[in-house]
């Protein structure tokens, strides 16, 4: 068992093929579940990488769950658990970007969980391709029962893409634990995790990053993860509700400065809408009324400057977007608070 802090520079000795990044935090309640699956990986040459946000006061929850993750660790030599007292979603990940020594990059969730064979397989998969960033299928997990989430088929499957060409991909759920990503990609192209000032992983924003700045994208219409769906149906609390918009903001500046806002501008407004829209469902009624208000202004400017294209949207999305425009908000509200109930 290795016990780490992130703010001292580590040795980096002979890498392996997989590191994986489990944030954990101290509301975690399915860390077990999850570690087991990530101790039963097929592939020996691999890490896992706990990163430990300690709180202030080390409370019981703590302690139980440093020691649930120590048990681990003593187990399998794969894990090694780093301690940091930051508290920040996009710090510690950007962290654990940096000493991680794995030529492939996992991320996993602590409510998620995953199949045996899922790294030695997206592995094999990326250096058969020389890719950049692969990704699968993933299951819906509610209730004990598993729905496959079918974002790819076997005719999209196991050959070189480039998302620009096939824009098809930043249409799919975000879930980055659905994939392994080139860690010398990430370094070169400087993909950094947002510092949002949450604990909430920001999947979305950071999805749009991958996939822009990379020709060298492969699928498998294999599932391998198994992602809770009552994680995309909760409720977004008060101090949430713009952290995407924050995060959507980095990343429209993130495009600009690489040049690349002209050729995604109009797509990312489209990526962007579909984040909103998910979030004005699970709002609570209080919010629904200023996250609209300040979502309209948003997409005002963006109709302003030409950046909103029919073409780009699904056809419910652009539905709700012209209503948000060109409807005084009393009326849209009325209508949306309906269309939540069904």
């Amino acid at each position: 068992m290795a016990e780490e802090d992130t703010e001292v520079e580590l040795e980096s000795p002979e890498g392996v093929r997989v590191s994986v990044l489990l944030m954990v935090r101290e509301s975690d309640l399915e860390l077990t579940r999850c570690l087991k699956s990530l101790s039963n990986q097929i592939l020996d040459d691999m890490e896992v990488l706990c990163l430990v946000s300690v709180p202030e006061n080390e409370t019981d929850l703590y302690k139980n769950q440093l020691s649930i993750l120590s048990d681990f660790a003593k187990k399998d030599s794969r894990l090694r658990i780093v301690r940091t007292k930051m508290t920040d979603y996009g710090v510690i990940m950007n962290a654990g970007i940096k000493i991680a020594r794995g030529e492939y990059l996992g991320v996993v969730n602590t409510n998620d969980f995953i199949d045996p064979e899922m790294y030695i397989e997206l592995f094999a998969l990326a250096k058969k391709h020389d890719a950049d960033i692969v990704r699968s299928n993933y299951f819906e997990y509610l209730n004990e029962t598993d729905r496959l989430h079918e974002s790819f088929l076997a005719e999209d499957a196991d050959k070189l893409k480039n998302p620009e060409e096939d824009t098809s991909i930043f249409y799919q759920p975000p879930i980055l634990g659905c994939g392994l990503y080139r860690r010398g990609f990430l370094i070169d192209k400087k993909l950094a995790f947002f510092n949002s000032l949450s604990s909430k992983p920001q999947d979305a924003s950071y999805n749009f990053k991958l996939l822009s700045s990379t020709d060298k994208l492969v699928l498998t219409n294999k599932a391998y993860l198994h992602h809770p769906e009552d994680d995309a149906k909760s409720i977004i609390k008060t101090e949430e509700m713009y952290l995407i918009n924050m995060e959507y903001a980095e990343t429209e500046k993130f495009l600009k400065s690489r040049g690349t806002w002209e050729t995604y501008g109009k797509l990312f407004e489209a990526v962007k809408f579909a984040s909103y829209f998910l979030n004005m469902l699970r709002l609570e009624n209080k919010n629904l009324e200023p996250y609209v208000l300040r979502t309209r202004a948003e997409f005002h400017d963006a109709e302003d400057r030409g950046y909103i294209d029919k073409k780009y949207f699904p056809k419910e999305h652009w539905k709700t977007l012209q209503s948000i425009l060109k409807y005084p908000p009393s009326i849209f509200l009325l209508s949306f608070k309906k269309y939540r109930k069904k």
